[in-house]
């Protein structure tokens, strides 16, 4: 099977979407479907040794320096060459330009044609948008992904709350959950004394560590507020932020404000083939405050490194932390975060097994048996009929 996909986002930019299209496309080789991927052209990336990949001309997003719009005229050149690849469906990663070029791509070549809902915009928007009321946002979202996903064959979601979520909007399309897995070669190693020594943590400081986008909706400032609490009784304790994004300097600015200059630390991006690895073998407990993950890839990541998770089990990290392997799941409050963060600092026993645990229970979310199903999910497309317009159904493939 050869599968034509197209994101508005792909590395250098960093991102659960990225993350899961570089997951994928190996997994789904091994699988006998062979992928390309149309994504945007980034300023100063270089050249980018990743086969199968076709970069677009691009334009800067105003107010949004990470990202970059995709020009539709080269990709509607590309049109004739995508006809002699004879690609047998198209999968839509992004709502934006690659939503709308990945259908008229595929009804130019008359395949199916099936998207990932990656993000849960109802809660994302109006964190860039504040002067437009929230009520607005929230139903103009819900509008838009109706309409998407209702004009394709298929939409995955990486979640059975983002699959609930569709269904309440209206999605008449049939809905697959399928996760992101995590590729077991990939997550191995780490070296915790090297990444300790490289950035000045003493062997006694008890890490806490966060990695994303860091990005308003991941609600850091929730967990800056929550170490100030943890610091009471353990005055070693450190916060470690990873990443970058529009969020970041209201975030320093509120670390300062709190005094929490030896308690917070900005790390920016990390390598995250390497020294990211390094920085979850470093931590003693990851924290993740989110309220709007589809799935919340990271808390699998840091569980493969035998790093425990204490999170809030919102929208798609319940999937992850319900089994109550390897994590404890929080209040959502500051206090009672703090106080599941302290009681486990407290405890080195309790920790350790935690850590076993976690990577133990991060090896059954296996990227090729996601990659499998993927693909069970692409073969149902190409050869059935299209379901009924007013089908309904969710499914686990």
């Amino acid at each position: 099977m050869n599968v034509l996909m197209i994101s508005d986002v792909y590395f250098p930019r960093i991102n659960g979407v990225s993350t899961s299209l570089e997951t994928f496309r190996p997994a789904l080789d091994a699988q006998g479907v062979r992928s390309t991927l149309i994504a945007p052209d980034y300023p100063g990336a270089g050249a980018d040794p990743a086969a199968n990949l076709l970069r677009i001309a691009s334009r800067r997003v105003p107010f949004d320096p990470e990202d970059r719009m995709m020009r539709r005229v080269p990709i509607r050149a590309a049109l004739p060459r995508l006809r002699d690849e004879h690609f047998d469906l198209v999968h839509v990663h992004t709502p934006f330009v690659a939503h709308y070029a990945g259908l008229e791509i595929a009804r130019a070549l008359g395949v199916p044609c099936v998207a990932t809902y990656h993000t849960f915009f109802e809660e994302y928007l109006f964190h860039y948008v504040p002067v437009v009321p929230r009520a607005w946002l929230r139903a103009l979202a819900r509008h838009y992904s109706r309409g998407q996903c209702n004009a394709l064959d298929a939409v995955i979601v990486p979640s059975r709350a983002m699959a609930a979520a569709l269904e309440r909007y209206g999605v008449t399309r049939p809905l697959h959950v399928l996760p992101t897995g995590i590729p077991p070669d990939k997550f191995h190693g780490g070296e915790s004394c090297y990444f300790r020594q490289r950035y000045g943590i003493g062997k006694e400081r008890k890490v806490l560590l966060f990695v994303g986008r860091v990005a308003h909706e991941k609600n850091i400032g929730f967990l800056i507020d929550m170490v100030e609490r943890v610091r009471r009784n353990d005055p070693s304790a450190l916060l470690l932020i990873t990443g970058e994004g529009p969020a970041l300097p209201t975030l320093r600015a509120h670390a300062e404000r709190r005094g929490l200059g030896e308690h917070v630390r900005f790390l920016g991006y990390l390598d995250r083939h390497s020294e990211l690895h390094d920085c979850y073998r470093a931590a003693d407990v990851f924290v993740f405050a989110s309220r709007t993950e589809t799935q919340g890839l990271v808390l699998l990541e840091a569980m493969a490194l035998g790093t425990p998770v204490v999170a809030l089990a919102e929208m798609g990290t319940r999937d992850i932390l319900e089994p109550q392997r390897g994590c404890r799941i929080a209040p959502d409050d500051i206090a009672g975060f703090a106080r599941v963060v302290g009681d486990l600092l407290a405890d080195p026993a309790a920790l350790r097994n935690l850590g076993e645990q976690a990577r133990d229970y991060a090896r059954s979310w296996g990227a090729d048996e996601m990659a499998r199903r993927l693909a069970r999910v692409y073969r149902r497309c190409v050869d059935s009929a299209l379901e009924p317009a007013n089908a309904r159904r969710v499914a686990t493939p």
